[in-house]
């Protein structure tokens, strides 16, 4: 992996990452995958069409349902799914600590039962890196223990501790894999992620660490997990200049439009969330002048586009009325036209960000953006 900085304003940064699945223009947003699709019937020609430049997708659950080894049989994610960008995996690790409910916690890893079947699995830093490596993305994320942003600190710093011996085994494991024969992907590489909740010393303890591992990417993890926005932006105020300022970060799980404009000005090249497809499954759907909920009854005549002048496949050619209309009727293409409208929407920001730092204006393409983004539209 590859990475230059192109611009720069203040500390937002505008960059490319070269990787063997092709470049990365950042700032960029991730579009989330978690089962190798995205919720909402979207297409990878559909992904292709809206400019996703990364698809994300999941370590756990692709390992309960459908299986890493069968993936690796087929020839890997890329293939699986026919989609020959950059992929992303994340860990597991979240889902692990959040959805696995009873699990036991140990140096070697976490014993827990799937929440497909009730199975019991265990999963440590090399299992972790097995079966992302079984996968074959591009980016391989460390396994760590993401512990709930309002814990105890006295919680925080062994779990942090943790993390970091996690980290020193998967940058071993992923070493070993990419050695052999049959790895997928040969030149995977790995971020490893910052922990430490909401307390800054720890944070920037954990970031000089990590950072001497001279790993490919750093995240930002534990973080839009219960704590407020301002203690958010802190934290990255804190801990991002620890950060190489010569390799991309990556803020994990994050999140709304205006927290994007608020991690781009504090120096993150990498966002992913779930906003913008749950949101859309639910008929909440972005514009440049606030939010729509399309199943309001004002929209039930509305024979304008979700947004004029948009460019996405929805606004190309239906109306408010015939989307709200597949909504209210539970028709499949109401949702999935929705989904594409918001990723579009989050996909086009990140351009526009792209180029405000090229110009030298990004400051001013954030005050504008998050005054117009206020009104209310709902």
């Amino acid at each position: 992996m590859k990475y230059k900085v192109l611009a720069t304003e203040g500390r937002a940064k505008r960059a490319e990452v070269e990787t063997v699945h092709g470049t990365i223009q950042t700032p960029v947003f991730m579009n989330v995958g978690t089962v190798a699709a995205i919720k909402g019937a979207v297409s990878t020609e559909d992904l292709e069409r809206i400019g996703t430049q990364v698809e994300l997708s999941n370590t756990y659950h692709l390992h309960v349902r459908t299986g890493d080894k069968i993936i690796k049989q087929l020839g890997g994610l890329h293939k699986f799914m026919s989609w020959n960008k950059p992929i992303l995996t994340d860990s597991g690790g979240f889902q692990v600590f959040s959805l696995a409910g009873l699990r036991k916690i140990r140096e070697e890893g976490v014993t827990f039962h799937s929440h497909i079947d009730g199975r019991k699995i265990f999963m440590g830093p090399e299992e972790s890196i097995q079966i992302q490596s079984n996968l074959g993305s591009t980016i391989a994320m460390a396994f760590d223990e993401c512990p709930p942003a309002l814990a105890e600190k006295e919680y925080v710093r062994p779990s942090v501790e943790r993390t970091t011996r996690w980290l020193v085994r998967c940058k071993a494991e992923l070493d070993r894999l990419n050695a052999l024969d049959d790895t997928v992907n040969k030149e995977q590489v790995l971020f490893g992620i910052n922990q430490g909740a909401i307390f800054p010393d720890i944070r920037i303890e954990h970031a000089k660490r990590i950072v001497d591992m001279d790993l490919d990417g750093y995240a930002i993890g534990g973080l839009a997990v219960g704590e407020s926005h301002e203690q958010m932006y802190y934290i990255l105020d804190e801990t991002v200049p620890y950060l190489p300022q010569n390799k991309p970060v990556y803020l994990m799980g994050v999140g709304t439009p205006a927290n994007i404009l608020e991690g781009v000005e504090r120096g993150v090249d990498f966002f992913d969330c779930v906003y913008p497809t749950r949101n859309g499954r639910h008929a909440h759907l972005y514009t440049n002048h606030g939010k729509i909920n399309l199943m309001n009854a004002k929209y039930e005549t509305d024979d304008r586009p979700i947004e004029e002048g948009c460019g996405c496949p929805a606004c190309q050619r239906y109306s408010r009325a015939y989307i709200r209309h597949l909504l209210k009727a539970k028709e499949m293409l109401g949702m999935r036209l929705c989904v594409l409208h918001n990723l579009y929407f989050y996909n086009q920001m990140m351009k526009e960000i792209r180029d405000a730092i090229d110009c030298g204006c990004f400051a001013m393409y954030k005050k504008h953006k998050l005054a117009s983004m206020e009104e209310n539209l709902e």
